[in-house]
């Protein structure tokens, strides 16, 4: 379906707007090829995508082929545009194609959603200073990537011998959906000190602890965990397993750290792990996203205790917002 044009929004004359449909797959599956080190999270999340409420996917074609994608969803009761997603084929990288989109889809946004305010987007810390300086900087999390085997590690998870302790933390507990929507969007004076800017960061996309959010955060099939309902020192959140083009049976696990408790965030880990790995066949990637002042130590215990590979340093991710 070519989109209508939009009235004072720069375009190039030879790109033309379309929101994407399931036959485009392979054509941004082609120009996406190589990105993020094989941890596209893209071809797993096209298709649900292209038919998702409140989400438009925009494609710039040249000459009838794809060249460009970009997402825009709108989220917080309507009030923000989470921009995902974007793709340019190598060949047009450099030539300014990622800025008239991004105008294009910002002003279709307004143009359909009238109350949005603001867009907001999650990068790490490759961003240029030129490139900070067009967002406020709204929070900071520290990424860790760590690879394993999942078979190796779930035999490794049942010979631990983990006994209880006087300085062991009690178990941890799994959400139902009643305890989401109590804990992280009605009671949100007990996250304060939780939540990076009273936002859940997960995955990539931040949502404002709203009520707003929880039929879209429940249907994520999210494991919602803390070490207690009632006064929360650390929470997690942790994406169903997806495979991703790194290689053969390979799959990614995204798994978000809220607080400041370092030994229950280590005991959510372990179940979120145990709950994961006995299914999965082969390698994982693994990625926490986690307080900065968390990364070294949680680094420590997912290489020495849980035998993990450390797949690079210390990584940001910002959390950046830019009115629209």
């Amino acid at each position: 379906m070519k989109l209508e044009a939009i009235p004072g929004v720069p375009q190039d004359g030879d790109l033309e707007f379309v929101l994407a449909t399931d036959k485009e797959f392979e054509e941004v599956v082609s120009i996406s090829e190589g990105i993020y080190g094989g941890l596209d999270y893209l071809p797993s999340r096209y298709h649900s995508w292209v038919g998702e409420k409140d989400r438009m996917v925009v494609l710039a074609k040249k000459g009838g082929d794809v060249i460009a994608l970009l997402s825009m969803f709108v989220v917080d009761g309507g009030q923000t545009a989470l921009l995902e997603g974007l793709r340019v084929a190598p060949w047009e990288r450099g030539r300014g194609v990622a800025g008239v989109l991004q105008r294009f889809c910002c002003q279709l946004v307004k143009h359909r959603y009238p109350s949005v305010k603001v867009m907001r987007l999650t990068r790490d810390d490759k961003l240029t200073p030129k490139e900070l300086n067009k967002y406020r900087v709204i929070a900071k999390q520290g990424i860790l990537l760590v690879r394993f085997n999942a078979p190796d590690l779930s035999a490794r998870l049942s010979s631990l011998a983990l006994t209880p302790g006087p300085s062991r933390p009690p178990p941890p507990i799994l959400l139902t959906p009643d305890d989401v929507r109590d804990v992280f969007l009605e009671r949100g004076g007990l996250l304060k000190d939780l939540l990076p800017n009273q936002t859940i960061i997960q995955d990539w996309q931040p949502f404002q602890a709203l009520p707003d959010n929880h039929d879209l955060l429940l249907r994520k099939s999210l494991r919602w965990m803390a070490d207690d309902v009632a006064r929360p020192r650390v929470a997690t959140l942790c994406t169903p397993p997806f495979p991703v083009p790194a290689g053969p049976l390979c799959f990614y696990l995204n798994i978000d750290v809220f607080g400041s408790g370092l030994r229950g965030a280590q005991e959510q880990l372990l179940s979120h792990l145990a709950a994961h790995a006995p299914s999965l066949p082969g390698d994982v990637r693994c990625q926490l996203f986690l307080p900065p002042n968390m990364w070294r130590p949680m680094a420590d215990f997912c290489t020495s205790v849980l035998g993990m590979h450390l797949e690079k340093g210390y990584t940001d991710q910002y959390l950046l917002e830019a009115d629209i």
